[in-house]
């Protein structure tokens, strides 16, 4: 016979699950703490007597006229703040992130672009850095600091034509398309006079260097903030038949629509372009350190680890429902189980949508799959935003959907309506940090005890 809880207790199975949520939060949050942006430089990148030394690479700093600076994304402030802290003073040039920063560093110029969508300050900075990097001597090196995020914080048009209100339509259309990151940024290289390595050609015949916090697949990395800096692996043909997979085309404003219904697109520059003679590229910190971490914290929990990213960039769905399958059979053979998954899930987003993001919708389809188990289901963003909510991500679990029929809320309908931020904000299963200061992608947790 079950144990009834004592009048005014807790039932066994409400304690397991709340030690559970507990337990996926700290694995969280201690992943994140040991995957940062100053522990990563502290690791990859060193200076000693004028010579800077990134991974492989040495760089004799008083051998230049001049070392310029331009760092992009989420992780701009804190990725130019830690070149600051090992280089010393003399550095100089461009910032742009999402965020205000704490503090300004001396002989920098800072843009607050917008993020998920472009803003005027986007198209400033995009218009800043192309004009900084195109007066430097020849004799310079550019190191460029990129992170996730860079897409929408920095931003210039390849048409007079297309205005900042296009721009926006066009990112929106892009976002909720339901297309993977790779796919859109394709997109996004090719409407951009910045992207797809014409910053880079733009900054020729400078020696240019990349440190690269990277929110991507491992293996695109030229699709990092729309691939700035990087030869794109990406051609005109690929949007042509994107936006034609995705129905995106009659959306697009008509500026935009016009370059695609005439397929007058510009190529972007590929690995043969002078300007990437003397490019080099190293991503020091990557959605794998974060699983790392989480695994590690993991096992110290006594959970069995199992890390598996084969359902990046799918359906949320169908990902769901891959990684669920796979718990419960681990779990068949152990007693406590931790399946781990990095990267990203894809949803396709009404015009008329509520409040969340792509975590906090894959952890409510969880929370109707798992209702009655003893699983607990943790997705959330390592930029500490989700979507268009305040939240990282939620935590769900075999109690969720019982605890929200006692506060009258109807998950079915929260996610029909893409709006699980609310949901999940009721329940007290948000997970709020702020912006990170850092862009690793996702990660989901999905624990069995």
């Amino acid at each position: 016979m079950a144990k009834r809880p004592a009048a005014g207790g807790t039932s066994e199975r409400e304690r397991t699950a709340r030690e559970q949520r507990l337990a996926a939060r700290e694995l969280f949050q201690e992943a994140l703490a040991q995957s940062t942006i100053q522990q990563a430089f502290a690791r990859h990148i060193h200076f000693d007597r004028g010579v800077l030394r990134v991974c492989e690479d040495l760089y004799g700093l008083p051998a230049y006229d001049r070392v310029s600076v331009i760092s992009v994304g989420k992780g701009a402030h804190s990725m130019a703040e830690a070149l600051a802290e090992r280089v010393g003073e003399g550095l100089g040039g461009i910032v742009a992130g999402s965020t205000d920063p704490g503090t300004q560093l001396r002989g920098f110029r800072y843009f607050r672009g917008g993020h998920p969508l472009p803003n005027r300050e986007s198209l400033a900075a995009g218009r800043a850095m192309l004009r900084y990097v195109a007066r430097q001597p020849e004799e310079t090196l550019c190191i460029f600091l990129i992170s996730g995020g860079g897409s929408a914080c920095v931003e210039y048009p390849i048409d007079d034509a297309i205005t900042l209100d296009d721009i926006v339509k066009t990112y929106q259309v892009l976002v909720h398309s339901g297309a993977p990151i790779a796919e859109i940024n394709a997109i996004r290289k090719h409407l951009s006079g910045i992207k797809g390595g014409r910053l880079a050609r733009a900054a020729a015949p400078a020696k240019q260097l990349s440190i690269m916090v990277s929110d991507v697949p491992e293996k695109a990395l030229d699709s990092l903030s729309s691939g700035l800096t990087m030869p794109d692996s990406t051609m005109v043909e690929d949007c042509y038949r994107i936006a034609e997979r995705y129905g995106m085309v009659e959306e697009f404003p008509p500026s935009v629509r016009e370059l695609f219904a005439k397929k007058i697109l510009e190529e972007t520059p590929k690995s043969d372009d002078p300007a990437f003679a003397s490019s080099r590229w190293w991503p020091v910190l990557s959605n794998a350190s974060v699983l790392q971490a989480a695994g590690a914290q993991a096992a110290a929990r006594g959970f069995a680890l199992e890390v598996d990213n084969s359902c990046d960039d799918w359906d949320y769905a169908k990902a769901a429902d891959y990684l669920l399958n796979k718990l419960r059979k681990l779990r068949q053979g152990v007693s406590r189980v931790c399946v781990a998954s990095g990267g990203e899930v894809t949803v396709k987003v009404k015009a008329k949508h509520g409040v969340g993001g792509r975590n906090s919708h894959f952890a409510l389809y969880c929370a109707q799959k798992i209702a009655g188990e003893s699983i607990t289901v943790l997705s959330a963003g390592t930029d500490g935003i989700d979507g268009n909510s305040a939240a990282a991500g939620a935590i769900a679990d075999g109690t969720t959907l019982e605890r929200a029929t006692t506060l009258g809320l109807d998950a079915a309908k929260s996610l029909a309506h893409c709006d699980a931020f609310p949901f999940f904000d009721r329940l007290g299963d948000a997970i709020v940090t702020g912006p990170t200061g850092n862009n690793l992608r996702d990660l989901r947790l999905l624990l069995s005890s």
